[in-house]
This record gives C-alpha cells, structure tokens and sequence, in this order.
C-alpha cells in the first residue's frame, strides 16, 4: 500500500519483531492510519475556518480588501494576464455572495475554492464519522492532463475576456 512520500515520517509503524511500535524493515510499506485522519481533520479545519473568517467579515471590509489587492506582476510587466489573473478578487467575490462575479474574474479558481470548502468538509465528516481514509496519493495521469488542459482553458478565457 503506496503513500505519500511527505506523510511517510508520520505513518504508524510495525516493529520488526511483529510488534506496533518497531520501524518497518527496508522496502517495507505500513498503512496509513492517523496522519490521513489528521490531515482530513486539518483541512476540514482550514475550510471552516476560512469560510467562517469570509462569510462574517462586513462587506465594507470586503470592498476595502479587494481595492487593496495589488494588481498582477506578471500582467504589469508584460500586459499578458497570468493564469491566476482574479484569485484574490473572485475569492473576494464568493465571500460575499457573488458568485458570477466570482467565476466571470477566475472561473478555475472560484470552483477550485468552492471545491475545496467542499471536499474540505467531506473529509472531516468522514474522519469524525470514524470512516478509513487514505492518504494522498500522486494523481493519475489523465487527472494530471485534465488539471493542465482546465488552467489552459482558464487562462484562455481570461485572455479572451480582455484582461
């Protein structure tokens, strides 16, 4: 069973005599445990927290934080928009309710956001539920291709919208 290579410090561990506390022999992998629950936990914590922090703050506040947002270095310097050209704005814009607004400033990034507050309090759920989870894995391939061709889309949109 594969893992994550940066969770594989934290993972449980059997001793070499068959025991629970004993480090894996050489080649050999454990199963994940605790630190998947954790950063299940953790990220569930993130997407309250953060959802929590925007759906409370005063609109005012909102308006002030999106004309205090700097604008993109990469379109100042080349007056090409980068393909993260909006995040700050449309996250911004989700936070107060406006969503096509949000999505017509960065469409990958507001469902990202969306997808991640989402996801976020799945894993939670499941964690506290006391469900198995498993760790992050690497993504397959066709995820990988599909995630390049969804920022290459954006970023075409967002050339095309005349940023």
């Amino acid at each position: 069973m594969g893992g994550h290579r940066l969770l594989a410090p934290l993972r449980r561990r059997a001793p070499a005599s068959g025991g629970a506390d004993a480090p894996p022999r050489d080649g050999e992998r454990t199963p994940a445990g605790p630190p998947a629950d954790a950063l299940a936990r953790t990220w569930a914590g993130l997407a309250l927290l953060a959802s929590a922090l925007l759906a409370f703050a005063p609109p005012s506040f909102l308006a002030a934080a999106s004309r205090a947002l700097p604008g993109c270095l990469w379109k100042g310097l080349t007056g090409v928009p980068c393909p993260g050209c909006g995040s700050g704005r449309a996250a911004l814009a989700l936070a107060s309710g406006q969503m096509a607004e949000a999505f017509r400033l960065n469409p990958l990034f507001a469902a990202s956001l969306l997808v991640f507050v989402a996801a976020g309090l799945v894993a939670g759920a499941l964690s506290l539920s006391g469900r198995p989870l498993r760790e992050p894995r690497r993504l397959p391939r066709w995820l990988f291709l599909l995630l390049v061709l969804a920022v290459a889309a954006n970023w075409g949109w967002l050339l095309s919208d005349g940023r």
